[in-house]
């Protein structure tokens, strides 16, 4: 028997109305729950099979009622009280569910913790109904692993059309619960694209924050100077209420100390449908075509339409911007020394029953499950492991930590702004991502149409440190524009 929801229910819904619909008792979180329950099933783990899930939270529904009875005896906490949100595989809970980071050697890891945006989550009363799957490992395991996969999750695939269009990574699961209307909300984590690589593949907005806006405690780690979370929504609104639940300074992350007293608790004040005019663009689009050429992510009529509608929303536009180290050939030495001395740190601590606490037991795990666990095999895993022990007194690693933060810093993303005099620069799809993720600046991405296969396009702005109010303001302005995105049709 096909079962029946509330017909309030069968469209895609922002936090306000879901708000409006639960004050005036149209509908409660509990019914909310049910309902993407009730989509994972037929949509996720069924039907289109996307995968953007690997597990469920069995107490969802006991959580929902829970701050359903609160909102009838105490009034709702925020603008999260009673919404689903689903996290990343490498974020930590305290409850029934596992944290993998998509690993099959981690499917029986409870962590014991919740991560410090866990906590927030729980404390602005948002009900946790399951984790994401993602690329294992953060893409940290190997060169030819497809974005998405994982050997705990298989392959998540773009609702958009499944099986054929780019997915993504590594915060696939996360972008496509959100595109797929699995979840109002969703976190994922990015060291280099990938919270702004899936959002723009599959039509929703992704926020990357400066580095330290968010802590990353009880997040499996990738490396110590580029990684933070970051949200998913459907829209840009969505997007900034979720961002200003997670922020915080938290005294075990020494990357948020430097957000006290910048970082904002409402983020919905940069909300202004005018958001553009008077703003200063700088366009960069240098090389994208042969940045992009197979890939085909780049759509150049979509680009230009864009630079079109922010010019016409009265902004000025600075076409063709320069940004020196923007092709720099640059050391990956942090991401692969930090790798390897974080994701060793983290699997040393793990309890005793699991069969892991070191990279060298990591690779020997795969080995013996080779059938279930090296379908792309682990070469980035293995090169790691013949680095020197103490790898973050490596000169290499400490010449490449230093020449990220100047170049992609002082000759990037500042050098840019400062030149042109800029409130933000403007990339096709996320080719800015480096540049943002090596100097631990925000990026935001936005829809912005769909190539004539119906392929989804998007872009991303970009600007300096602790610059998300201006970004969020550019973003909604445009997104309010344009009302680019569209549902997918998978069903």
């Amino acid at each position: 028997m096909e079962l029946t929801f509330n017909t309030f229910l069968k469209e895609e819904l922002t936090i306000k109305e879901i708000q409006e619909a639960l004050d005036s008792c149209l509908i409660t979180s509990k019914e909310l729950v049910m309902y993407y329950l009730h989509r994972i099933g037929k949509h996720d783990q069924s039907g289109a099979t996307l995968n953007s899930i690997i597990e469920m939270n069995p107490d969802a529904i006991f959580i929902a009622e829970g701050l359903d009875h609160e909102r009838k005896t105490k009034g709702a906490r925020g603008p999260l009280h009673g919404i689903p949100v689903l996290l990343k595989d490498n974020i930590e809970t305290d409850d029934h569910m596992h944290t993998s980071a998509g690993t099959l050697a981690l499917e029986n890891h409870l962590s014991g913790i919740d991560a410090f945006l866990v906590e927030k989550l729980r404390e602005a009363g948002a009900v946790i109904i399951g984790k994401t799957n993602m690329t294992e490992l953060a893409n940290g395991m190997s060169t030819t692993m497809w974005a998405g996969y994982s050997s705990r999750g298989g392959q998540t695939l773009n609702p958009y059309s499944p099986g054929d269009f780019f997915v993504g990574g590594s915060s696939s699961g996360s972008a496509v619960a959100v595109a797929a209307n699995l979840t109002v909300l969703s976190i994922g984590t990015e060291t280099d694209a990938s919270i702004l690589s899936p959002a723009t593949q599959n039509s929703v907005v992704g926020i990357k924050p400066t580095v330290g806006l968010i802590s990353r405690k009880g997040i499996i780690p990738f490396t110590y100077t580029q990684d933070t979370p970051g949200p998913f929504a459907r829209t840009v609104t969505d997007a900034a209420i979720l961002l200003g639940a997670l922020t915080g300074v938290d005294p075990s992350d020494p990357a948020t100390y430097k957000s006290d007293g910048i970082s904002s608790r409402d983020y919905t004040s940069f909300l202004e449908l005018e958001g553009l005019s008077g703003a200063r663009i700088g366009v960069f689009n240098n090389g994208s075509e042969d940045y992009y050429k197979n890939s085909g992510e780049y759509d150049g009529v979509l680009f230009n339409n864009v630079i079109q509608t922010i010019s016409n929303k009265g902004a000025e536009v600075i076409e063709q911007i320069d940004i020196p180290s923007f092709h720099k050939d640059w050391s990956w030495g942090v991401p692969i020394y930090e790798m390897k001395h974080a994701l060793g740190n983290y699997l040393s601590k793990l309890p005793s029953q699991l069969p892991i606490h070191s990279d060298s037991e990591l690779i020997e795990y795969n080995k013996s499950n080779e059938e279930k666990v090296l379908k792309y095999g682990q070469n980035m895993l293995e090169y790691r492991q013949g680095l020197p022990h103490n790898t973050l007194a490596n000169p290499e690693y400490l010449h490449a930590k230093l020449e990220d933060l100047y170049f992609a810093q002082e000759q990037g993303i500042d050098y840019a702004l400062k030149k042109y005099n800029l409130d933000a620069i403007l990339f096709p799809s996320y080719i800015g991502s480096t540049l943002c993720a090596k100097a631990g600046y925000p990026s935001i991405a936005v829809p912005a149409g769909y190539m004539k296969n119906g392929r989804p396009f998007g872009i991303t702005f970009a600007s300096g440190a602790f610059s998300e109010g201006t970004l969020i303001k550019l973003a909604y302005s445009f997104e309010q524009a344009t009302q680019y995105r569209k549902s997918p049709i998978f069903y």
